[in-house]
């Protein structure tokens, strides 16, 4: 097998990867933006958009290099419900929504306990059976609408074959619905009344079905090319790194947010009032998580495009001590309900130096959320934070650990192409690490930590 095209559904853009699995080499990459549609009957995500999109480039990959296969990773907290068609029975609401919110107090009486799905509480439609429940109370009749309820992945992998799953990983991702650790829906699907909806759960690296025979003449594909059921995105970006290395290790997997996950770590009590959870890899293993929004709290707190801070930019903000104190995302991560500010003066947007604080701050809440899980090992940063040489080097200073840079557009896309290899075992890689700050980054780090709340 040389080619495996994965649809990638970020929370931010919308992709298209072809990737050659024995190297993990991306051969090509298309994107485009995913546009949240305001319109009714709720905001949504645009899937027919996504879909001219990827059947486009589908055709374009299988012309100019050739597909052998198909594999799908996405963005959690998202499921379709379809219609006994298949069609969908309602658009798929956007998770950042705040209606969820409206049905808080009555959706907190019946979700299961954090001791049965290691689901946080969590805001807006962040909780499938929150949205679920909302959804349900906006329409009265979705529900005998629907006839299957699939995890997001399953639902690209069900319009190329028609055929109906969910993913353990997908499930697993503070849902509510999910008991990880006996590996079976939590009590809310019979309280929500949906046992009889949910499709049924499979490993990512199951093959669904062929492409329909639609899709084959729209796109030239070969009509037997296998989809496989797909995967989680940041359990795609941990997957490499389970076939290839042994515990224990941190994979920190970037993009619109940064997901900590601990591989044979520390046994440690999780806090899901720091937006710690259980996520379920791709072998339906419980790996200890934390998380924030990181990639767009970067995106606020630089306010737009900077040079790569120089040495003397990362000397100023030591010496001067120009902190950015959490959350610029209030509403996740470690800093739940903080409000942001600097400390020790706001460097100018567009400088170097801005560019140094924002990744210091970074690196700290990581290095936070690190801790809460009990990491121990190499810290593997994916994703777009990799190519930040200033995140990693102050990571390194604040964890001890090393810390190692991935390469590739994103972690997500390699991993996902891994289930079309049936999970085995992958020779590790040579690894290079970076240097760290110097000894005075140690004052910055405890006067940073002081100043947000925490003890070093």
């Amino acid at each position: 097998m040389s080619h495996v095209a994965v649809i990638d559904i970020g929370k931010t853009n919308a992709k298209l990867a072809l990737v050659d699995p024995d190297t993990l080499s991306e051969i090509i990459v298309v994107t485009r933006p995913n546009v949240v549609l305001a319109s009714p009957p709720w905001p949504h995500f645009d899937v027919e958009g996504h879909w001219a999109f990827l059947l486009n480039a589908l055709a374009q990959f299988q012309a100019s290099h050739g597909i052998d296969a198909i594999s799908i990773t996405t963005h959690g907290a998202c499921v379709a419900l379809l219609d006994e068609n298949g069609a969908l029975a309602a658009p798929i609401l956007d998770y950042e929504h705040d209606g969820p919110d409206t049905l808080a107090a009555d959706y907190d009486a019946l979700r299961p306990p954090f001791s049965e799905t290691g689901s946080p509480r969590l805001a807006g439609g962040l909780n499938i059976g929150a949205q679920l429940h909302w959804l349900f109370a906006q329409d009265p009749e979705l529900r005998d609408r629907t006839r299957t309820i699939v995890t997001y992945p399953q639902y690209w992998g069900h319009r190329l074959t028609g055929v109906a799953a969910s993913d353990v990983c997908s499930l697993g991702c503070h849902t509510d619905l999910w008991n990880p650790y006996e590996g079976r829906f939590s009590g809310l699907v019979e309280t929500l009344g949906i046992a009889g909806q949910m499709a049924v759960p499979r490993s990512p690296s199951d093959v669904l079905g062929p492409i329909l025979p639609a899709i084959a003449a729209r796109t030239g594909l070969d009509p037997d090319v296998p989809v496989h059921c797909g995967i989680h995105d940041s359990n795609a970006s941990l997957l490499p790194h389970l076939l290839r290395h042994k515990p224990p290790f941190t994979v920190v997997s970037t993009g619109t947010w940064v997901i900590a996950m601990s591989v044979g770590g520390s046994a440690i009590s999780l806090d899901p009032a720091q937006d710690t959870l259980v996520n379920v890899d791709a072998f339906g293993n419980t790996v200890r998580s934390a998380r924030f929004m990181g990639g767009r709290e970067h995106d606020r707190a630089t306010d737009g495009p900077y040079p790569e801070p120089t040495e003397a930019d990362i000397a100023a903000v030591l010496d001067s001590q120009i902190m950015l104190i959490p959350s610029m995302a209030s509403g996740t991560g470690p800093f739940l309900g903080r409000t942001s500010c600097w400390y020790g003066g706001e460097p100018a947007i567009g400088t170097g130096t801005r560019g140094a604080a924002v990744a210091f701050y970074l690196a700290l809440v990581t290095a936070r959320c690190l801790s809460l899980i009990g990491h121990a090992g190499p810290v593997i940063v994916e994703g777009p934070f990799s190519q930040n040489r200033t995140y990693r080097r102050m990571l390194s200073r604040a964890t001890g650990c090393e810390v190692i840079a991935m390469g590739g557009a994103t972690g997500t896309s390699q991993g996902a192409a891994l289930l079309a290899k049936g999970l085995r075992r992958m020779a590790a890689p040579a690894w290079g690490t970076e240097d760290s700050l110097p000894a005075a980054a140690d004052d910055y780090i405890d006067h940073w930590r002081k100043v947000a709340g925490l003890a070093r």
